[in-house]
């Protein structure tokens, strides 16, 4: 039976986590002492002319490396190498490269990582480098910029933002009768669900054809879900539960960014859940072990198994090599508040303190930033680049391909975004959460139990 690891702060949770910040931190330490020394007692060189730069995308590193060929154009000296890992191997790669001095020159970084990068003091501040000094805020989607400061420093310069929404089968609309323009004026709320839930309870159907809404349809033996994906999340809910709980009037923190006081067990967030959860005991959704871990929201999509997914725009180019199947996408559902909600997150570039050359790589981070460069992955369309006309670029180069991606920046321009939790202990909180979620969600725990799961985050900020 699954159970919650209960974090004691004196205890044994706290006592593995401080060893392990410390370990990391000493092991950074040293690495960064012997970089110096390094650096100190060598000339300039070939190598001070590479600026090595990592992410994780695979489909965005064609249009960085037309950056990387453009800003060579305009600094002969300098080049750029690309190294692209895995979502896993990345952030594994890059922590261990901190550890042994060998972290690239500049990275891109996310909004759930970067905390703890600023806590172990491994980036350089941009604010401090000739070349990224004048970096501005109001350059980019509004907010952006904001989240990458801390204590009058910027430690990331923007370069996209995503947000999420309702990615539906039209062909499975249209056998269940339903006109695709309802979807952009769905409710939900926690009583009956709203429109929304009727919805996906009439475009569920189960093995023996019978419909969500119909006399005896059997919950057991589902064919196609109203809506697949739904999970357990984490910490941020990114794509599953946190649209709903902000459009119920509940808020990740007593302030964003860099609070200390999560609200995880406020009784809005509770009823929201047990709401949604309540959807896969119904049948409209699967339960927890209906697929595998690996067969998420996506692959549900595209083995028609779903009909409606939640999903973020940074998966639009996954979405276009599916067969057979046609969709579009719509906004999230209004909630009780009046309002709809979904998270805006953003990424940006750091530069390490590894870096060997730091005002090079600056120089790079800078002309990342740019209307050139960002004009460039807007034409590549596999990202809404952070500034405003770059965002457009992107939104009129899918609109060529035959995707019509206008309900991410209708959600924007109207406002109707939020910012997932940037805080310290990112790491530990998820730990604490993501089990406890798990719980609540397959009816281990009672819903109640995000109260204790709360304290037990809050405790985190109180005891350090």
């Amino acid at each position: 039976m699954f159970k919650i690891k209960k974090l004691n702060p004196t205890g044994t949770v706290r006592r593995r986590f401080r060893t392990r910040f410390k370990t990391l931190a000493v092991g950074v330490a040293v690495a960064m002492t012997a970089a110096v020394s390094a650096c100190s007692g060598s000339g300039s060189s070939q190598a001070d002319n590479e600026i090595t730069y990592w992410l994780w995308d695979a489909s965005q590193q064609p249009g960085y490396q037309k950056c990387a060929d453009a800003f060579h154009q305009q600094n002969p000296k300098l080049n750029v190498k690309i190294t692209q890992y895995g979502w896993g191997d990345y952030w594994t790669k890059l922590t261990a490269g901190f550890i042994s001095g060998t972290a690239p020159d500049v990275f891109t970084n996310h909004l759930t990582k970067y905390p703890q990068f600023v806590d172990l003091n491994v980036l350089l501040p941009l604010d401090q480098l000739q070349a990224t000094r004048d970096i501005s805020d109001d350059e980019f989607q509004p907010g952006l910029g904001e989240l990458w400061s801390k204590d009058g420093h910027r430690y990331g310069s923007p370069k996209d933002w995503d947000t999420v929404g309702l990615f539906y089968n039209t062909q499975l609309l249209q056998k269940a009768g339903v006109d695709p323009a309802e979807l952009g004026k769905l409710d939900w709320n926690t009583k009956d669900g709203g429109s929304f839930e009727k919805l996906i309870a009439h475009l569920t159907v189960d093995n023996k054809g019978r419909r969500g809404d119909e006399k005896g349809f059997d919950k057991n033996h589902v064919a196609v879900y109203g809506l697949g994906g739904l999970g357990a999340g984490d910490n941020m809910a990114q794509t599953t539960w946190s649209s709903f709980a902000v459009s119920n009037g509940w808020q990740f923190m007593d302030k964003n960014p860099w609070g200390t006081h999560y609200n995880y067990g406020d009784q809005k967030l509770q009823d929201t859940l047990s709401w949604y959860f309540g959807l896969a005991r119904k049948g409209y959704a699967p339960k927890y072990g209906t697929f595998s871990d690996s067969f998420g929201a996506y692959n549900q999509f595209a083995a028609g198994k779903a009909a409606i997914v939640e999903d973020g725009a940074w998966m639009i180019s996954s979405y276009q090599t599916i067969k057979d199947i046609k969709w579009q996408i719509a906004p999230m559902p209004i909630g009780p508040s009046g309002k709809r909600a979904a998270p805006f997150n953003g990424l940006a570039d750091s530069v390490t303190k590894f870096a060997k050359n730091p005002e090079n790589a600056a120089k790079w981070v800078k002309f990342l930033s740019t209307e050139q460069c960002q004009d460039l992955i807007g034409k590549a369309g596999v990202v809404f680049p952070a500034r405003p006309q770059a965002t457009g670029i992107s939104l009129q180069t899918r609109k060529a391909a035959g995707v019509d991606a206008s309900a991410f920046t209708d959600t924007v321009a109207n406002k109707e975004t939020f910012f997932l939790p940037v805080s310290s202990y990112g790491a530990d909180i998820a730990a604490i959460m993501t089990p406890g979620l798990e719980a609540i969600f397959i009816g281990e725990q009672p819903v109640s139990s995000l109260v204790d799961l709360n304290n037990q985050v809050n405790r985190l900020f109180e005891f350090g």
